[in-house]
């Protein structure tokens, strides 16, 4: 489902159901408060004071190439949103699809091994006999089973925190304030045209990156199609990559695309002489047979100040 509009703007309605949002902000920090397991490696986590497509994952396979790069034997832990496994388990992309582990999990371990388990701890002590010497959370700033050493906060800089109420009233877990407390850095991605980092606190340093398309498409017409929290940004990643957009067909988040879908995308994009393309989130979702008749368009960060992060990173995993 996609997130409703009010929550991008204060009005009658989220105040009406503000006194629902305060009960959430109370039973999440009633939450977050109870004690969790400390491991016995560093625990790094890439987090969000709201729900939706902020850029988590990114953030993530972002920090796991570098640590990788730095020799560092990193684990990924998720919940693995949209799977049906169940328990702890430890993602095989050569045995493993979306339906079991969601899409998440198989990016990540395109990189490093990663882990998906609810409980966070259970997935972190798995790890860790396997020989992690740092985990690396792609979401779960609010789950308060494993002790986070660094946690980063991430913004995307075009929705920031929306009308900044909670769930229901609007897009927050928890205030932001709140969420801010326990993070040792704000990650923002994107310029801040919603002056989002104005409601951060002024102590918390905040590093900027933006998104970039991993290859150019100069000129190609192409029909993007894609089930993410935020279909706009891909959009614009096409764009930015030189492509022309003929038409975009959004799905929701994690979406789990049909035959008859899958059929009316590429008839329509044979109609318009487009090449279809979608994200590689949403890539590793199609059978095999769409796949190859699909472009896959990623993105990678580009830091303003990349030596800030290696120094983050030094700092947590020496």
């Amino acid at each position: 489902m996609r997130p409703p509009e009010f929550w991008q703007q204060d009005g009658v309605l989220p105040r009406l159901l503000a006194p629902a949002g305060a009960v959430v902000a109370a039973l999440t920090a009633r939450r977050v408060a109870r004690p969790g397991w400390r491991a016995p490696v560093p625990v790094l986590c890439c987090g969000n004071a709201g729900v939706g497509g902020a850029g988590k994952t990114t953030l993530a396979l972002n920090l796991a190439q570098r640590l990788v790069a730095r020799g560092v034997a990193v684990h990924c832990l998720t919940r693995g949103y949209g799977g049906r496994s169940r328990g702890v388990l430890r993602v095989d992309p050569a045995l493993h699809d979306a339906g079991l582990v969601g899409d998440e999990p198989l990016l990540l371990a395109a990189v490093a091994p990663t882990w998906v388990a609810a409980d966070r701890a259970a997935g972190a002590r798995a790890a860790v006999a396997a020989g992690a010497q740092a985990l690396l959370m792609d979401d779960g700033l609010q789950n308060p089973t494993l002790v986070k050493d660094a946690a980063l906060l991430v913004v995307d800089g075009a929705v920031g925190f929306g009308n900044g109420r909670v769930m229901p009233a609007g897009p927050l877990r928890e205030p932001v304030s709140a969420a801010a407390a326990r993070c040792r850095i704000a990650v923002l991605i994107g310029s801040d045209t919603v002056s989002a980092c104005a409601a951060l606190p002024p102590s918390l340093p905040v590093l900027q990156a933006t998104l970039e398309p991993e290859m150019a498409l100069p000129g190609l017409r192409v029909l993007a199609f894609s089930g993410i929290a935020r279909p706009a940004k891909f959009h614009a990643t096409l764009r930015q990559a030189g492509a022309i957009v003929t038409e975009c067909m959004d799905f929701a988040d994690h979406h789990r695309f049909t035959d008859a879908e899958l059929d009316r995308m590429l008839a329509r994009a044979k109609a318009l002489d487009a090449m279809p393309v979608t994200t590689p989130k949403d890539a590793v979702r199609l059978p095999a047979a769409i796949r190859c008749q699909v472009q896959v368009v990623g993105v990678t960060l580009r830091w303003a100040d990349p030596a800030a992060l290696d120094r983050l990173l030094a700092d947590t995993v020496p």
